[in-house]
């Protein structure tokens, strides 16, 4: 694995120890995780933008202005999952991960189904 920025919802304050953020649009925040070499090498926050019913798109913007290339996450709705296949970004169906460590480390081991559409909701928490 070469060198990849990652970010997974999470709840405050983030961190690896942080409990899953379950929808991506609705966290608190986000958990950026640079991996280098197959390694964790450095783990920051990014604050979530407001999320308005219609706004699923905003969150996607953010990440990717903030060079994200991959999201670990437990749900989102369609069209936020287009935006992220257009965006470049590329997603991770994690639901079943209690932190964001096991998520990583998981992600790390190539143990995460890529994001389809059996895994999307309808929206909302």
């Amino acid at each position: 694995m070469n060198n990849l920025r990652i970010a997974i919802p999470s709840n405050n304050p983030g961190g690896l120890d942080a409990g899953m953020g379950m929808h991506f649009g609705h966290c608190d925040i986000y958990t950026i995780v640079d991996i280098e070499g197959g390694a964790v090498k450095t783990v920051s926050t990014l604050e979530n933008v407001p999320h308005v019913q219609g706004g699923c798109l905003a969150p996607v913007q953010h990440l990717a202005s903030h060079n994200v290339k991959a999201l670990l996450a437990g749900g989102m709705g369609m069209r936020p999952l287009m935006g992220f296949r257009q965006v470049g970004i590329d997603a991770y169906f994690a639901g079943s991960f209690a932190t964001v460590g096991q998520a990583v480390q998981a992600f790390i081991d190539g143990k995460l189904p890529a994001f389809s559409t059996e895994f999307t909701c309808g929206g909302g928490k």
